[in-house]
């Protein structure tokens, strides 16, 4: 099979209407190589980076409300810093780049679900939302 490891997507794939950071960039503890007051941190097996998590709300008003909270792995050498707030606006607007998931079985649940990662966190292009026209296509906003 030709697709074998992350599957490389596009941020407008992930989250078509756009997420909001809803959490800190914290780093990844490796709790398999972490022992007894000795911390490791996670490393990424393909790239060596450090590995860095960000909590995000899904923008997509048809997500559920149980699935609206992800986690976004970010592989940078040094922690990710977030775009500073929004005037006016009480959540953080974000976009990510160099965007990949790995889909895997939820050992809880016995279905389908997707790491994402990424390698960058940044403000979004545009913070305002696309306009859907009649017929599906967007219009500037």
């Amino acid at each position: 099979m030709a697709l074998q490891g992350p599957i490389p997507v596009s941020f407008d794939q992930v989250f078509p209407h756009g997420c909001y950071l809803v959490g800190e960039v914290e780093q990844v503890k490796d709790f398999d190589a972490s022992t007894n007051g000795r911390t490791v941190y996670a490393k990424d097996k393909t790239t060596g980076e450090l590995v860095w998590q960000v909590a995000v709300m899904d923008a997509d008003p048809a997500v559920k409300i149980s699935q609206k909270t992800i986690a976004v792995k970010l592989l940078a050498p040094v922690q990710p810093v977030p775009p500073p707030p929004v005037p006016g606006l009480p959540i953080i607007p974000v976009e990510f780049d160099g965007m990949t998931v790995t889909p895997y079985v939820n050992q809880n649940t016995g279905r389908l679900a997707y790491s994402i990662r990424a390698t960058s966190i940044r403000t979004p292009r545009s913070t305002a939302p696309a306009k859907h026209a009649p017929g599906g296509k967007d219009i500037a906003a």
